[in-house]
């Protein structure tokens, strides 16, 4: 193994971390280094052979063409923040060049990420290549296809936009294929559905993943293999989840960040409490306050972590009809219920012909109602700080005043307990990370296995290790700059067959 000078050797830290005592923390910095060079490492090599692929050049508002992306920009019924014209005009760089963009973009949920991705799609269409949208679930696919339709109607465009999801009917399927790969579809917006041999694209010229925490790195990349004549589409990845630095740093590495760092107009902070069993009247005074938002004309979502059994949304249904909620206009959705009835579900409540939507958490991304004032997240222990940070961007849409009350059955002063006050002391998204990097570790950010709990990396602490990250950084972009080779020999161990993917898991 490569052996900067001021470490032991390799051989010498194996040793000496089950013989020696007296230097442990020396040898096992060395070893959180190795860890640390071999990501660094990996995620060079893939910069690095990004730069040998080619893409076709896309031009912003290219001759002769519609200019698509000036047209919606003028028809805006907002102004663009300076961070959203900042960010265009550098993905519209990004996609001019002659070599992949591979651009990750994140910012808060309602930040404005979904403009900016219509806007670089329309950079695409205009010089006459496809692009695709990647979501991770059904209802949010779906919800991307009504929302990005509604866009371009609004500003005169005339494009055609083409879903497909795993749900659909065989004939629905057949339609949307033959629209794909016969070019028809500008911009196809679909689930893991789309990643699929059986998919064929006409010419597909940009790749947009959203949601980036639930694809793995394998997914990501099955795309990049769909262009025309062996030319690579670009890429773009967003996620609503700010990604602490070290994460960024290393699991990241392969792409340029751009971070929106401001909201909209409109937007409006939210505030969170802890609503614990283990002070009832808390309960009490957070269903009161629910009921005077209502009286006010305003909406609620109450959330639970399951279907079926006791805190489940058909129980939580039941009862809240029958007590607090007696004489309220309540709606249930949930995973199981069909397409055609979550779509009518999610339009009443959207139309405000519902005060109350009670939910699992599928209203997690892509529900957008801005007379919603107050979500309940029910059993919040039970969730990822991300989910419910993502959860909690649920309220706050339509410039009103707006709570988030993350109920909880954990024990006082025990660590979910801990975890979930923290959840509500901050509304910063890079914050919540934090909690969630130090309370879960990394996770399986490379691969599709998302939980921390088993740790292939023993030594490298992402919370703490920075100095000792950057270091690698430097070393591997040096070694991948002037020994190709060496630095392939030095990750063979990782994935005896490409490199291509580090299951972390």
């Amino acid at each position: 193994p490569f052996t900067p000078p001021d470490f032991p050797t390799f051989d010498r830290a194996l040793r000496g971390i089950h013989q020696d005592g007296t230097n442990a923390y020396t040898y096992r910095h060395r070893l959180a280094y190795n860890e640390a060079l071999a990501l660094a490492l990996v995620m060079e090599i893939r910069r690095h052979d990004t730069t040998t692929r080619h893409a076709t050049p896309l031009a912003p508002n290219p001759t002769g063409a519609p200019h698509h992306r000036e047209t919606l920009i003028n028809n805006l019924p907002y102004t663009l923040t300076t961070g959203q014209q900042t960010i265009i005009n550098t993905i519209a760089t990004d996609l001019n060049s002659p070599h992949p963009m591979q651009r990750l973009l994140q910012g808060e949920v309602g930040s404005g990420k979904t403009i900016i991705a219509l806007i670089a799609m329309l950079q695409a269409v205009e010089n006459g290549k496809q692009c695709a949208l990647l979501a991770p679930t059904s209802v949010l696919a779906h919800q991307h296809g009504h929302s990005l339709t509604e866009l371009l109607t609004n500003a005169g465009i005339n494009l055609t936009i083409t879903t497909l999801t795993g749900d659909m009917t065989p004939t629905q399927k057949n339609h949307a294929l033959l629209s794909i790969i016969s070019g028809d579809a500008n911009i196809i917006i679909g689930t893991h559905a789309l990643i699929q041999d059986t998919v064929e694209f006409f010419d597909l010229g940009l790749v947009i993943i959203d949601e980036q925490h639930r694809f793995g790195v394998e997914q990501r990349d099955s795309l990049r293999t769909k262009g025309k004549n062996h030319t690579t589409p670009h890429l773009l990845v967003m996620t609503a989840t700010p990604i602490p630095r070290t994460i960024a740093m290393t699991f990241f590495g392969d792409l340029n960040h751009s971070t929106l760092s401001e909201l909209p107009g409109g937007r409006r902070p939210i505030k969170s409490y802890v609503v614990p069993e283990y002070l009832p009247k808390y309960t009490t005074r957070a269903y009161e306050v629910m009921r005077e938002h209502i009286h006010q004309g305003h909406q609620i979502y109450i959330v639970c972590p399951r279907i079926n059994g006791p805190g489940g949304v058909l129980e939580t249904h039941q009862h809240l009809s029958e007590t607090e909620f007696k004489n309220y206009r309540i709606g249930l959705l949930h995973g199981q219920l069909k397409d055609a009835d979550k779509d009518t579900i999610m339009r009443q409540f959207a139309n405000g012909d519902l005060d109350i939507l009670i939910a699992t958490t599928v209203i997690e991304v892509g529900i957008d109602v801005p007379n919603a004032t107050i979500i309940m997240i029910r059993e919040s222990e039970n969730l990822g700080v991300s989910q419910l940070h993502q959860l909690r961007g649920r309220v706050g849409r339509g410039g009103y005043d707006s709570i988030c009350f993350f109920h909880h059955t954990a024990e006082r002063g025990t660590p979910a307990d801990k975890r979930i006050w923290q959840m509500a002391a901050t509304t910063d998204g890079f914050q919540v990370a934090e909690i969630d990097l130090i309370q879960r570790h990394e996770g399986d950010v490379l691969g599709t296995s998302q939980s921390g709990t088993n740790r292939k990396i023993a030594f490298l602490n992402l919370a703490r290790d920075i100095g000792l990250i950057n270091r690698a950084n430097r070393d591997a972009k040096n070694i991948v700059a002037h020994n190709l080779d060496l630095a392939r020999q030095l990750i063979a161990g990782i994935d005896d067959i490409t490199q291509d993917y580090l299951d972390k898991s």
